[in-house]
């Protein structure tokens, strides 16, 4: 699934592509990928429609249009949104595609056919983001924001940096390299780390969320960016899908265990299954 990273990314491509642009005519070719409002709605109203800017909350992109609109996609498991240059060939398994006036499209391909996109009054907005915890990124994510939140709760650590009530945007691919970066065991409680664990796990979420985004996000099958290139995060991964590998910084071999029904790697050298004094 595409995390925090991988949309950051495709949204930063996009401020650089297609800000001004104007949506000529839309195609769906599978209605389910619309959940909000009916397809011959979301037709009707976008057509038209110029974009005004792109932002992201959480691994959910949003499109800001003319008349107070926004169109989200949240790209779930398999879906990836591209730029095809005028005359280009439609991506396979293309679902929605936006036709712009200057004969360029937004296409939007999604195999397993979990991703959805929605459009919303501005005004509407909030409500339907108001369940996800605070952006990572954001400035006024401290390390007292994120100790307040591990403070609440005994959930083993890995479960609750999953958890997008809690923190916006981490999967399993940030989650596992933050911890690895922070020398902290996915199973130990939240309210058990000390508060310098909790200022180096604060750093380690930051900085494996911006690497990600330096290196166009992390490709292990179908991601792709704006431009339909593929990220490069992966060589730079520490211990994600890593079992077996020597660990990146002691050498131990990667394993691989289960944490809330996620598989989860570490390296048990550099992450001990202890707590440590404050």
């Amino acid at each position: 699934m595409p995390e925090l990273a991988e949309v950051e990314y495709v949204a930063r491509q996009m401020r650089m592509s297609v800000l001004g642009a104007r949506i000529a005519q839309i195609t769906v070719a599978w209605p389910r990928t619309i959940s909000v409002p009916d397809v011959p709605t979301f037709i009707q109203l976008l057509s038209g429609q110029v974009i005004e800017a792109i932002e992201r909350r959480a691994k959910v992109l949003l499109i800001m249009l003319s008349n107070d609109l926004v169109l989200t996609v949240h790209r779930r498991m398999s879906g990836n949104v591209e730029l095809l240059e005028a005359g280009a060939p439609p991506p396979r398994y293309e679902r929605v595609r936006l036709n712009l006036t200057d004969g360029r499209a937004i296409a939007y391909s999604d195999p397993r056919k979990f991703g959805r996109m929605a459009l919303y009054a501005g005004v509407d907005l909030p409500a339907t983001l108001a369940d996800f915890g605070p952006e990572p990124l954001d400035p006024e994510f401290t390390d007292e924001v994120l100790m307040k939140i591990l403070a609440s709760t005994p959930r083993a650590i890995k479960a609750l940096l999953l958890d997008q009530h809690a923190i916006a945007g981490l999967g399993n691919i940030y989650a596992d390299e933050s911890l690895h970066a922070a020398g902290i065991h996915p199973l130990l409680p939240a309210n058990s780390l000390s508060s310098a664990q909790i200022g180096a796990l604060h750093a380690a979420i930051i900085k494996v969320l911006q690497l990600g985004i330096a290196h166009g996000g992390t490709t292990f099958g179908r991601h792709r960016g704006f431009y339909g290139e593929v990220g490069h995060n992966l060589e730079h991964l520490r211990v994600y899908q890593r079992t077996g590998e020597p660990c990146r910084t002691c050498g131990t071999p990667i394993v691989r265990i289960v944490v809330a029904q996620r598989g989860t790697h570490l390296c048990p050298n550099c992450q001990p299954n202890m707590h440590s004094c404050s």
